[in-house]
């Protein structure tokens, strides 16, 4: 963070103004002149607490994406197709036992899983050739999708979780003031607050696996130079296997988090691997912070824009897409 303020002290101060006034619009009565500028306070601060948990929902798919495809190089374009897998299994296992916790733990193991068979029997045989693995891929998602719809059908799958998480909670942010002098407290889904809560853990446990941990090292190491790390004693393809079990196993565990806060039904695979694609862009290949400053950037662009200007909301994404593309083509995080 010091350096980041001494090499741009320009953005630094930018960045702080932006947080101070944003925390004075969250928590302040707003003015007349604000609320006919941009509507009910209510709705502002609803709007940007979705776009903040569907930034963490957004992070926990792209997650496993960057560590497949922008840290490994591997072109996986069926990971939608292993997010909605892990949706369909977690919700006949929560269903069946109705235990959510153990429908979500089966839905990360049995993706994972699905993730070793897909680094052994594919991408082991075509390391380097991103063509060949984009193809063969783009196959094995859309042959996944039928299987799927032929399983499950078409029909729509809400998951009921706990019921700790149920309900709305008040937060601390007033919405009006009545004539009388009442305060009027916001109140948010405890579920999307729980999802923002395990996004954030998942986020710090990664960066550590990745940076403080031995294993993590043998992974970058392994990615840079994996000749180098093969002749110092360790099995390189055990290393990558283990990478795509996680990064598979998150797409499958965020299935189940996904699929409790919105739904499961045909069409989730195209639509969150679309968002990791962006996401992974925005923030920068193999960036596990980046991935989740372009999480974040996607999930508000997404709920501001349905919010305020629905007819044009779908064009804000590719429009960041394409702008942090022109200005740092490596992404924000990403390295030259």
């Amino acid at each position: 963070m010091r350096n980041f303020v001494e090499r741009h002290t320009f953005w630094a101060i930018v960045i702080l103004v932006a947080a101070a006034m944003l925390l004075w619009m969250i928590f302040a009565v707003w003015p007349d002149w604000l609320v006919q500028a941009l509507g009910r306070k209510k709705t502002f601060v609803n709007t940007l607490l979705n776009g903040i948990t569907l930034g963490g929902l957004y992070f926990l798919v792209a997650s496993g994406f960057t560590l497949i495809f922008g840290l490994m190089r591997n072109v996986n374009l069926a990971h939608g197709a292993m997010y909605l897998l892990g949706g369909y299994i977690g919700f006949e296992i929560a269903e069946y036992t109705g235990n959510w916790f153990l429908g979500l733990v089966v839905a990360f193991l049995a993706v994972g899983f699905s993730g070793i068979l897909l680094q052994v029997l594919i991408f082991r045989r075509m390391e380097g050739d991103d063509l060949r693995q984009t193809l063969v891929t783009i196959g094995i998602s859309i042959i996944a999708a039928d299987v799927m719809l032929a399983v499950w059908t078409g029909t729509t799958y809400q998951f009921s979780p706990p019921d700790w998480l149920f309900g709305a909670t008040v937060l601390p942010v007033i919405s009006v003031i009545k004539s009388s002098g009442a305060e009027v407290y916001i109140k948010y889904p405890v579920y999307r607050l729980a999802v923002l809560a395990v996004a954030v853990a998942v986020g710090v446990g990664l960066w550590l696996f990745l940076n403080r941990t031995k294993i993590g090292m043998m992974i970058r190491a392994g990615v840079n130079d994996r000749e180098m790390l093969s002749a110092s004693g360790v099995n390189v393809q055990l290393v990558f296997s283990v990478v795509f079990a996680i990064g598979a196993g998150l797409a499958g565990f965020a299935g189940v988090i996904g699929g409790t806060a919105l739904s499961i039904a045909p069409g989730e695979d195209v639509r969150y691997l679309l968002a990791s694609l962006v996401v992974v862009i925005v923030g920068g290949l193999g960036s596990i912070s980046g991935a989740a400053i372009g999480a974040l950037i996607i999930g508000l662009a997404e709920q501001f824009g349905l919010a305020y200007f629905p007819t044009y909301g779908v064009v804000l994404t590719f429009l960041i897409m394409v702008v942090v593309l022109a200005v740092r083509p490596q992404g924000i995080m990403g390295e030259r």
